[in-house]
């Protein structure tokens, strides 16, 4: 190859590296415009954001904060409920035996009035047929 060849070929590969450089430095400027209008896209969107981000971390604390009285009003409640069922039962229980011994007393006493009551009127009956003679049924002349 002749040395003119050469320089040609030389040139032309000078010419496509130059080009190649100038291409790159074009796309690391168009990079960088590209980069800082994202960033000022991102810095208008985070400042439009603040005020929504603010209220939404104030709604959650305000919830956190129901949440918990209302943890502790369902614990007073159960409290609450606790003591007066055992209120309750203890009632209950004092009034079965206020009541009870008594009922019991006076089923015995309405027993016991029951059976003098008919001894009475086993007595009596006694008498009258030992007064009456010999004691016959109504029915006995039916008899054959």
């Amino acid at each position: 190859m002749t040395s003119t060849a050469v320089t040609t070929f030389l040139g032309v590969i000078a010419l496509a590296t130059l080009m190649m450089a100038l291409i790159q430095v074009g796309a690391i400027i168009y990079m960088a415009r590209m980069a800082r209008r994202i960033e000022g896209l991102l810095g208008r969107v985070e400042h439009d954001l603040q005020p929504t981000v603010e209220r939404i971390n104030a709604v959650s604390l305000e919830a956190a904060r129901a949440a918990t009285l209302a943890t502790m009003q369902l614990e007073r409640i159960d409290k609450t409920l606790t003591n007066v069922s055992g209120r309750v039962d203890q009632t209950v229980l004092s009034l079965q035996k206020s009541l009870g011994t008594p009922a019991k007393e006076g089923a015995a006493l309405m027993a016991a009035v029951r059976a003098t009551v008919g001894a009475l009127r086993d007595a009596r009956d006694a008498r009258r047929r030992r007064a009456d003679g010999p004691y016959q049924d109504d029915d006995d002349y039916l008899f054959i």
